[in-house]
């Protein structure tokens, strides 16, 4: 396998630049995940590094080549796409070998070749049906066993599982992060899912606008954001945001309570400067139904909106400081609309967020 290597990549249709020299190192046999909204430069980015797209400035490299002028053939990389692309009139088998068939392989290492791939991605049984006698997931493994057969340098994944219902995309997150352990490979993916992001990844490239925001591992990104735009993305509920002003060491929300500076931001904030605080679900919750907190907690009492039963926990939605915040109720009992409740906020795993820059000011 290989390193990949992007170095000041830009990407430009006419006047419109849509990839803004971007500087990213993908290890060799790393799982790395591109991940942002619709029009953030994840795919274009991609689609460059398999040669699918021709960049407008900058260098990429694959292991020890640089691949800018070089066509997909010959950079030895496979792609898998969305929509599978397989052919409907090939069998299974003969849709993973058609790529060494038109390599001139012998008959021998085609049939070699098909066959571990076949077995590493349980499809043997299934090695004379058609695709239209497969399930998505069936025909999604073949369309990965059809890149792996290839042994490429590297595996380029373009949002694989968004055709898929719910039960079979985490299926088949399973089924990739399997495929990545027996194959020892580097692969990058992309998707605007950071469920899949979080769940799949070594490290996530988190993009907006043609930028990357942030690297880091999936506990990275999710406990140290950089900005309140990681802090939103990644993470389910998204993380709750409040404006707020810094005032004798304290912090007093718009219109809402004031509660103590988290004690991980003295000396690095200014009396009177205007912050964004940041917590998430999970460190708000109501007292007799959350966590333990050993470190500094703040209390106050909320009126509850709404409540979203999950089981073993309650989704709570209130209102504090004039926003709509989430909250979650461990081990629940029924909650009724417009029930005020005391609840804890747990100030060590709080966020603080320059309100102009919108960066984190840890």
């Amino acid at each position: 396998m290989a390193r990949v290597h992007l170095s000041n990549v830009d990407k430009s249709y006419g006047s419109i630049k849509v990839v803004h020299g971007i500087n990213l190192e993908i290890e060799d046999n790393e799982f790395v995940v591109l991940v942002g909204p619709s029009g953030c430069g994840k795919s274009t980015t991609l689609r460059m590094i398999a040669g699918l797209e021709p960049i407008s400035g900058g260098e990429i490299s694959i292991g020890d080549r640089v691949v800018n002028n070089l066509p997909p053939r010959h950079r030895n990389i496979s792609m898998v796409f969305q929509n599978y692309a397989l052919y409907p009139h090939m069998s299974v088998r003969e849709n993973l070998g058609f790529s060494l068939k038109i390599a001139k392989q012998s008959q021998a290492e085609i049939d070699k070749a098909v066959d571990e791939a076949a077995q590493i991605l349980s499809l043997t049984e299934y090695l004379d049906r058609k695709p239209g006698a497969l399930s998505g997931g069936q025909r999604q493994r073949v369309a990965m066993g059809r890149a792996i057969v290839r042994h490429p340098e590297v595996f380029l994944f373009d949002e694989p599982l968004s055709n898929l219902d719910a039960k079979l995309r985490t299926q088949m997150r399973t089924e990739i992060k399997k495929l990545h352990q027996k194959v020892k490979s580097t692969i990058v993916y992309v998707t605007h899912d950071q469920v899949e992001a979080m769940t799949l990844a070594d490290r996530i490239v988190i993009m907006r606008d043609g930028y990357i925001e942030q690297v880091g591992t999936p506990l990275d990104v999710f406990e140290t954001p950089v900005n309140t735009f990681v802090a939103t993305f990644i993470g389910s509920p998204p993380m709750n945001l409040l404006p707020g002003r810094v005032m004798n060491a304290q912090v007093a929300l718009d219109g809402g309570p004031v509660v103590p500076l988290p004690d991980q931001f003295v000396g690095k904030v200014k009396d009177d400067q205007a912050i964004i605080l940041g917590f998430r679900a999970d460190n708000l919750m109501p007292v007799g139904y959350s966590m333990p907190m050993e470190g500094t907690h703040a209390e106050f009492d909320m009126n509850v909106n709404l409540s979203e039963p999950l089981g073993t926990e309650t989704l709570l939605f209130g209102s504090l400081a004039g926003k709509e915040v989430m909250a979650k109720m461990l081990n629940p009992r029924p909650v009724k609309n417009g029930e005020r409740l005391p609840f804890l906020l747990d100030l060590t795993r709080c966020h603080l967020f320059d309100a102009d820059t919108q960066q984190s000011l840890r």
